[in-house]
C-alpha cells in the first residue's frame, strides 16, 4: 500500500488495459449507430470509423505503455548507478 501512496508505482498502467477496452466498445456501439441508424453517415462510413476507431485507440494506448516503460527503465538504471 505504501507504493501507491508515495508514487513507487504507478497505477495507471494497470488502468490502461481496462480503458482499452471500454474505448473498444464505444467505437462497436458508436459505429453501429452509425451504420445502422436513419441519420447516421451510412454502413461504409460506419465501418470506416469502426477501423479507424480500432487503429486510432490502439497506437493511443500503446503510446500511453510507452511512456510508463521509459519510466521503468529509467528508473532501473537509476536504481543501478546508486
Amino acid at each position: 500500500m505504501r507504493e501507491i501512496f508515495f508514487f513507487d508505482t504507478m497505477l495507471t498502467p494497470k488502468i490502461i488495459t481496462f480503458v482499452y477496452w471500454l474505448m473498444l466498445f464505444g467505437t462497436l456501439i458508436s459505429s453501429l449507430g452509425i451504420m445502422f441508424t436513419k441519420y447516421g453517415g451510412g454502413f461504409w462510413y460506419g465501418l470506416g470509423v469502426l477501423i479507424a476507431g480500432v487503429i486510432g485507440t490502439r497506437i493511443w494506448c500503446e503510446l500511453l505503455i510507452v511512456l510508463f516503460k521509459i519510466h521503468e527503465n529509467l528508473n532501473k538504471i537509476a536504481n543501478k548507478s546508486e
